[in-house]
């Protein structure tokens, strides 16, 4: 990933990282232009490529970044004295609240996958998989214990994911739902979609 030394130089690349961010999300990486991500910013058009010499160096570090400050972020909240129901539970409450506040980012990293050179896609793709072991593992912790009826905790973990992350494309503060009321949903939707024993 592009980083440059010096306050005044991290300053322009973080600008010009919000700014590609910004465009797009709104317009799509393929319609943005250098120049365009420049002008937003005040930078010399010539200026930007000092800090990301392609547009897809831009893109890449905006889907890798994103990946890895999950990924950190998780490292934090995970407890790892939980048993597999409050385990899940814990993972469903902290990506919705993560993601949520991050539905650029999230928009970005599904839509333009697709526009990654091969390489780079690599790169993303290994660190969603890192991301993915997290409740795959505490859903295999539950089949094995018992507290999971699973059939396929891959095939389950993907469609947890897609579920808790497709909130960030409708989900409106001032909703029908309060945030703290829709998370309380989820967690028991997935706790059904693992076949989550009840407590005695």
């Amino acid at each position: 990933m592009a980083r440059r030394a010096g306050s005044n130089g991290a300053e322009t690349a973080e600008k010009l990282r919000n700014a590609a961010l910004e465009l797009f999300a709104r317009s799509g990486y393929a319609a943005v232009s250098m120049r365009a991500i420049a002008a937003k910013t005040g930078v010399q058009a010539g200026a930007i490529y000092n800090h990301f010499p392609t547009k897809q160096d831009l893109l890449n570090e905006l889907l890798q970044v994103h990946m890895e400050t999950l990924l950190e972020a998780w490292e934090e909240a995970e407890d790892l004295d939980l048993a597999p129901p409050q385990a899940l539970e814990h993972f469903v409450r902290f990506h919705i609240r993560y993601h949520l506040d991050r539905s650029r980012e999230v928009f970005i990293s599904y839509m333009e996958l697709r526009s990654l050179e091969e390489k780079n896609f690599r790169i993303i793709e290994q660190l969603r998989r890192s991301y993915e072991t997290v409740p795959r593992a505490i859903l295999e912790r539950g089949a094995a214990d018992g507290s999971f009826a699973i059939i396929d905790p891959q095939l389950t973990t993907m469609a947890i994911i897609a579920m808790l992350t497709g909130m960030t494309t409708w989900y409106r503060e001032n909703g029908r739902l309060s945030l703290d009321e829709i998370e309380a949903l989820y967690v028991r939707l997935v706790a059904r979609l693992v076949g989550q024993k009840k407590e005695d």
